[in-house]
């Protein structure tokens, strides 16, 4: 069952006995556990028929009692185990899964990484209730992650404002969400969110950005590269190298990803690069200005940059200087 499938069901109040929430990416787990947490239960009934306990504090015995617990002057009895990673000898709660009853909404919430459904309980919950697990989203799936969560909240987005979003947040979506709550409570409804808005309630520069780097690097504007890498060198906690350094390494990796491309329709370069439709252009004109042994040696030179950056044959050389090393070496490359 997908997180939308979930969602869908708990706000209708479909609920499955048990829910056993599993992987690596938190923010959707935490999504289904709280929106369990709210709304299995009238507010009334919470005070007497909700248990919030957490992995470290419990022990399998303890879950299980509270699972058999019956409901006070209510239909049901819903127990959430937070952290659940943290409780030693879980697989052994399957001998007490059979033992709950159907009063009892179960729910546990197992974060940072997959519990091994080759387990027998595992294989019991699955057939029982509900199994999900929340896999890490890749760098090119955020963008369109942002649009379809904006999109959710009745608004959408310019496909640049969207990228600078992108390059700047990372794949936190927990901070992600954050930050486009923000731009929800500053902004009208159905508003077009394009780049001023996100450099007004962000603080992202819409001319200082790892999004405009890449295009001043990719077209070879030498003087508007600069300017970036100097403002990011006077702005270092915002703009630290290293970071930098990776989102370039995923330029110069698409580019080759490009090269190696038969099929160069806009349509299906945007889907090999896992980018917008709308900067496919911009990556055929760079591919132009960098042939495949060019992005090679580009690569070479981010991860010597990226070494340096970690304080590897740097000696006191300051930061800014390193962005101005960097620079010069790919666009001279």
């Amino acid at each position: 069952m997908t997180y939308d499938q979930i969602l869908s069901e708990i706000h209708k109040k479909q609920f499955a006995p048990v829910y056993f929430l599993t992987g690596e990416e938190p923010y959707f787990i935490d999504m289904i556990s709280d929106t369990i947490e709210n709304e299995a239960l009238d507010e009334a009934d919470r005070a007497f028929n909700q248990i919030v306990v957490y992995g470290r504090d419990v022990d399998v015995e303890t879950i299980a009692n509270h699972a058999r617990s019956f409901p006070m002057m209510g239909d049901r009895m819903v127990v959430i185990v937070k952290e659940a990673q943290d409780v030693r000898d879980l697989e052994s709660f399957e001998a007490y899964l059979d033992t709950i009853p159907d009063t009892t909404l179960l729910v546990f919430v197992y974060k940072y990484k997959k519990f091994d459904k080759r387990k027998t309980l595992a294989k019991k919950i699955e057939k029982k209730g509900v199994w999900f697990e929340s896999k890490k989203l890749y760098d090119s799936n955020i963008p369109a992650w942002i649009q379809n969560y904006l999109k959710g909240e009745g608004y959408s987005i310019t496909p640049k404002a969207m990228q600078m979003l992108s390059d700047y947040l990372g794949t936190d979506l927990h901070k992600i969400a954050n930050e486009l709550r923000k731009l929800i409570i500053a902004l009208p409804k159905k508003k077009s969110i394009d780049e001023a808005d996100v450099e007004r309630n962000i603080g992202i520069s819409k001319e200082y950005n790892v999004f405009e780097l890449q295009n001043a690097i990719g077209s070879r504007d030498v003087m508007k590269a600069n300017r970036i890498v100097n403002y990011f060198g006077d702005n270092g906690k915002d703009n630290p190298l290293l970071v930098t350094a990776i989102s370039l390494y995923g330029y110069f990796t698409k580019l080759i990803k490009l090269h190696q491309t038969s099929n160069q329709s806009q349509g299906n370069l945007a889907s090999v690069l896992g980018v917008n439709p709308y900067f496919v252009r911009d990556y055929q004109a760079a591919a132009r200005n960098y042939p495949p042994a060019t992005c090679i040696r580009c690569i070479s030179i981010l991860r010597e940059y990226d070494l340096k950056s970690k304080g590897y044959e740097s000696g006191d050389v300051s930061e800014k200087d390193l962005y101005r090393e960097m620079i010069f070496k790919l666009m001279h490359c």
